[in-house]
């Protein structure tokens, strides 16, 4: 058999995304000038991101990226920069007591910030550790990722737009690519001025908060800091307390912003139309803040009845306090369900009953092109419209029952492919709980089931956080650099759900 697929075209590709990376690094640069620290690790790093953007380039002088180059591209460009993105910290860390000096770390966290999961390999002291510069590039990498890169490529690149709805279905989060205009890079650039719309907005809010004297905290470093991981469902933040750092209007606020990021961005266009019609009718939409509300009046039952224990110094009393009880409640299930990941309170810390309710939260996910991450709701719609339809076919042999999703018919192709997705979702997440337990207990790590499967859910699924010593205030540093692997492995499939990534592996991608 003849090898069909051109790789040299899609790493030449990969350098332009790489030379450009360079470009997004001049803001942690800029940061570095005002603060006066990490100046020479940012020149170094967008030096070397320059010249190995541009060797990469020069491997093939005029690519044309054919449908099996663009998975291809894709894949191994999600790859390509969060190793770039580790530069800063090898360097800043060289020679300091910091975690990230190591470069299985320093690739976990860039992996972990560009995959916007938000899981950490620092502890509250390395936070004190790290420059103003460096924890602005960590928080800016989950705002590139949010989106999408390759999103952004199509945007600005002609180049990149040819093939450009197969590469945006290829990253974008969801069974299938919305296109909103004729033209795929005016799609693109409709998206990410969304993103970019609710960033500033969210940014300015956060600093009228600290204007009128109810975020004394929130300064124009945190506020802009959290802008950039709030609306990609990150949830990094440059306090080692996250969110439990601030006051409580400032709670409040993040609460909408996190539930915007879940929603599919492309129902903003309906929005833009005066099509208030189609944006509220939406049954994933429906779902999706459906899904929210029920979980949130759950758990919000069990924090306000003092049916859970008090949360700690951090979440304070919920029993008997209204206020107290709903702003937890809502904010751990608004930021756990669509993968954010901040925390108000360590729910690692939580009765059993209350962790289930949030285990249950992490595996619904956001929308179908929203930023969130997990399985999304529209495939679990699917998944449970096509089990109703089994239950009735099988009562009903002759019967022929399509099934519907507001109204459309779905493709029977459509079907199976969200089928197979979940199933190897279930089964990858399966499997790499097992090899987390027996690589722990390998090294003589302490770790519970819930633990290790939290490790996994939350790596696989972006989430971020997940219990016990890997709760919203720990950390995954104690794992052994084979489990880290591992798991930035998991962050990466998780990103481009898991298709566009395991079908390399395949002799039918390769071959004639």
């Amino acid at each position: 058999m003849s090898v069909r697929v051109d790789w040299r075209q899609s790493v030449a590709f990969t350098g332009t995304v790489i030379k450009y990376l360079a470009v997004a690094m001049l803001v942690p640069l800029a940061v570095s000038v005002v603060y006066g620290d990490d100046i020479v690790t940012f020149l170094a790093a967008i030096a070397i991101t320059v010249a190995v953007g541009v060797a990469l380039e020069r491997i093939d002088d005029n690519p044309d990226l054919g449908a099996r180059e663009a998975l291809l591209f894709v894949a191994i460009s999600w790859g390509a920069v969060a190793v770039i993105g580790a530069i800063p910290y090898v360097i800043a860390g060289y020679g300091t007591e910091s975690t990230l000096r190591h470069p299985v770390n320093a690739l976990f966290e860039s992996m972990s910030g560009f995959t916007t999961t938000g899981a950490t390999v620092t502890g509250e002291i390395s936070f004190e550790r790290h420059s103003h510069a460096l924890l602005m590039w960590r928080q800016l990498t989950q705002w590139l990722g949010g989106m999408g890169i390759i999103v952004l490529m199509v945007a600005i690149l002609p180049e990149a737009a040819v093939n450009g709805a197969q590469l945006i279905d290829s990253e974008a989060p969801g069974p299938e690519l919305q296109k909103l205009t004729p033209k795929i890079a005016e799609t693109a650039r409709l998206l990410w001025l969304f993103y970019l719309g609710f960033t500033v907005l969210y940014a300015v809010l956060l600093l009228g908060l600290h204007y009128a004297g109810m975020a004394p905290n929130m300064d124009l470093y945190n506020a802009i800091a959290h802008a950039f991981t709030t609306l990609p469902t990150g949830g990094f933040s440059p306090q080692a307390q996250s969110i439990a750092y601030f006051s409580p209007a400032v709670q409040w606020l993040v609460i909408p912003f996190m539930l915007v990021a879940g929603m599919n961005f492309a129902l903003f266009y309906f929005l833009l139309q005066d099509n208030y019609g189609a944006f509220l009718k939406d049954r994933e939409l429906q779902a999706y803040l459906g899904a929210n509300a029920g979980v949130i009046v759950i758990l919000w039952g069990f924090l306000f009845t003092g049916s859970a224990p008090p949360l700690g110094d951090l979440g304070g009393i919920t029993q008997g306090a209204l206020e107290n009880s709903l702003r937890q409640a809502s904010f751990q299930v608004a930021s756990l369900l669509n993968s954010t990941g901040y925390a108000t309170s360590d729910f690692a810390q939580w009765d059993t009953t209350s962790q289930a309710i949030l285990v249950f939260a992490m595996f619904i996910g956001g929308s179908a092109g929203s930023t969130g991450g997990g399985v999304k709701v529209v495939r679990w719609l699917v998944v449970l419209k096509g089990i109703r339809r089994q239950l009735f076919t099988t009562a009903h042999p002759s019967a022929v029952k399509p099934v519907r999703l507001g109204g459309a018919v779905i493709d029977e192709d459509v079907i199976n492919a969200i089928y197979g997705f979940t199933l190897l979702y279930l089964l990858t997440f399966g499997v790499a709980t097992v090899l987390l337990m027996l690589d722990a207990s390998r090294v003589g790590l302490e770790m519970t089931l819930l633990e290790g499967l939290s490790a996994s859910l939350a790596t696989i699924g972006n989430i971020g956080p997940g219990f016990g010593f890997l709760g919203p205030f720990g950390s995954y540093v104690d794992f052994p650099a084979t489990s880290k692997l591992l798991m930035i492995f998991l962050m990466w499939i998780g990103r481009l759900e898991i298709i566009p990534v395991f079908v390399m592996f395949t002799g039918a991608f390769w071959n004639e």
